[in-house]
């Protein structure tokens, strides 16, 4: 059976305020894995995950995800994949329902969908009517998790997912995580968190210098 490969890097050289962010990396990632990126600050791992988003320009090398050729089209694979940075990406003055409910209008997701996405990450009832202003910063994260759900993205790129959440809430999203998996999508996520985020992952990448190598 041929394995699909959701993305390719061969040599991908980044250049990132004049600074070669990631200079020569080469890895790939399976339809279905769970990906952890590990390295210490500044190594490049954010970099990489802005980059598998088309946010950022390749330089040189090759670079391809879910089938679209990033040197030629970033903009053609933006709509596949759902990225969550250190920002959570809300409309703060709107409430956590209406965040949702705009997602959910961009990819034609149906309010069972939002209810299932804000229940996954215990968003429903009071919350759900709360300003995203006045929620906690845990709170904001799992409604920026819930966000991810609604759109139902082929690629999760998450830097740092767990930052922010208490227990429960991390385990939440372990169990998202691995039910997106389930349901076809593919993640790669950064973490320092180590022990909890390689018994999530299926393998692990490690991120040295802007370079990449298997675990």
């Amino acid at each position: 059976m041929t394995v699909e490969k959701v993305l390719e890097f061969i040599d991908v050289v980044i250049v990132y305020d004049n600074f070669p962010a990631v200079a020569g990396a080469t890895f790939s990632v399976n339809a279905g894995e769970i990906v952890l990126l590990q390295g210490a600050n500044g190594a490049g791992k954010t970099t990489l995950l802005r980059a598998c988003a088309g946010l950022l320009p390749i330089a040189r090398g090759s670079a391809n995800v879910l089938g679209c050729d990033l040197r030629l089209d970033r903009l053609a694979v933006r709509s596949r994949v759902g990225l969550l940075g250190h920002a959570n990406g809300l409309f703060q003055d709107l409430t956590v329902l209406e965040n949702m409910l705009f997602w959910s209008r961009l990819v034609g997701a149906n309010r069972n969908d939002v209810d299932q996405a804000m229940d996954a990450m215990g968003l429903s009832g009071r919350l759900s009517q709360t300003q995203v202003a006045k929620l906690s910063a845990g709170q904001r994260r799992r409604c920026a998790l819930a966000s991810l759900i609604v759109r139902r993205a082929q690629l999760w790129l998450l830097d740092e997912p767990h930052a922010g959440l208490d227990a429960q809430g991390r385990d939440e999203l372990d169990k998202t995580l691995r039910a997106a998996r389930d349901a076809g999508a593919t993640v790669i996520f950064a973490s320092h968190e180590i022990e909890r985020a390689s018994a999530l992952a299926t393998r692990s990448l490690i991120v040295t210098s802007g370079t990449v190598k298997q675990a």
